[in-house]
């Protein structure tokens, strides 16, 4: 799979000066945790699943988890594991190329029983989803992720959810933390990424955020995510990727679009599809995609599809973004110094920018880097008419 995949390769041609990597389930950590880019949510209980996964992997969805918590209620569990083994059998014998598939629990134990369950099925899993996670729910969970790896002999990932109250809580967040950073330090090499439980953080004082404001407009969310990349987000080889928080609101359809696509020439586009997004309540989507690179998060939870694109096209590198990196990365400038970037706009310094440089890269390798006259709107619609 790669990002962008499902439109054709001439468009591609197009759109990039250098073109997003090919990669599979069974990439290298650092690649996949960089590559996750939106992850769309599903409840295990919809009965067509393998129908979802499949036309949500033609539309470009490359990470998706298929929930047996929140997004469920607590009598539908059982009818929810018994689907999953019935849909993940039904994907395999299709034999389609997929995206990385996760499944999030509530329990550890449902961790080796599912494995069990699905059988040879199970090679389409990429790993689990650990809800409310802390030390001490976090190591029951991450042994029994260990013990099915091994029983399966699959390789499986973790993917913790920071959204417990006690890492909310002031007087109990900086040990919380603490605990978390060394439970998965010492499981290391089976997080592929941390995801943020925006909404029971704000739930835990009655907030929801309206969709003109983002997570970063609630002070008190704000103070978590901060704090969160603090601890666990550093680039001196103790990080983690740390992926954005969910987005609610998805009035805005791509076929509003579409006529719009079809009538007009590509200027014409441009203005309708800007427009749109407005109107639409994508403004506020936008600005916290935005927020969250500069915040140091990559990737971001979804609930719904028509936020994939915009996630993905806002992940794509642009070229002056490019051009910065590379300059600052090249073998001459080892010894540090400053330079006019090529753009003579801004001060690239070598030694400051160097772990913003190295990150940029590995973006751009992932999510491909855009011509110089390419810009978002041109990524959103190729996406959206390929």
């Amino acid at each position: 799979m790669r990002h962008f995949g499902h439109i054709p390769p001439t468009v591609r041609e197009n759109l990039f000066h250098q073109e997003p990597v090919v990669f599979d389930a069974g990439s290298s950590a650092r690649t996949l945790s960089a590559a996750l880019g939106a992850t769309l949510y599903s409840p295990a209980t919809r009965p067509r699943l393998a129908d979802d996964v499949a036309k949500q992997a033609g539309r470009g969805v490359v990470s998706m988890v298929l929930c047996l918590e929140d997004s469920i209620d607590d009598a539908e569990v059982a009818g929810a594991e018994e689907n999953l083994v019935r849909q993940f059998a039904e994907l395999d014998a299709r034999g389609l190329e997929l995206p990385l598939l996760f499944v999030r629990v509530r329990e550890p134990g449902q961790i080796s029983d599912l494995v069990q369950r699905l059988g040879a099925s199970a090679r389409l899993l990429s790993g689990f989803v650990l809800p409310k996670f802390t030390e001490e729910r976090g190591v029951a969970f991450l042994e029994a992720l260990t013990a099915a790896e091994a029983a399966s002999g699959h390789r499986l990932f973790a993917m913790p959810v920071l959204e417990s109250p006690q890492l909310l809580h002031l007087e109990t967040r900086a040990e919380t933390l603490a605990g978390i950073a060394r439970t998965v330090d010492k499981y290391r090499e089976r997080v592929l990424a941390l995801r943020l439980g925006v909404t029971d953080f704000c739930s835990a004082y009655g907030l929801r955020r309206a969709p003109d404001m983002t997570a970063y407009d609630v002070q008190i969310v704000a103070g978590v995510i901060a704090d969160v990349v603090n601890v666990l987000g550093r680039s001196d080889g103790t990080g983690f990727t740390i992926t954005g928080p969910v987005w609610e609101y998805f009035r805005v359809q791509e076929r509003m679009f579409k006529p719009q696509l079809r009538r007009s020439p590509f200027t014409g586009q441009a203005e309708a599809l800007r427009a749109s997004l407005i109107e639409h309540d994508m403004d506020g989507l936008l600005r916290e995609i935005s927020l969250d690179r500069a915040n140091g998060l990559l990737g971001k939870t979804c609930i719904h599809p028509s936020h994939v694109l915009p996630v993905h096209a806002l992940s794509v590198v642009s070229h002056e973004e490019f051009s910065d990196a590379q300059d600052i990365l090249r073998p001459e400038r080892d010894g540090g110094g400053v330079m006019r970037s090529a753009y003579t706009n801004k001060m690239n310094e070598v030694k400051p920018h160097r772990a913003w440089a190295e990150r940029t890269l590995l973006r751009a390798e992932v999510f491909g880097v855009a011509r110089e006259d390419v810009g978002f709107v041109e990524l959103l619609t190729a996406g959206i008419t390929g």
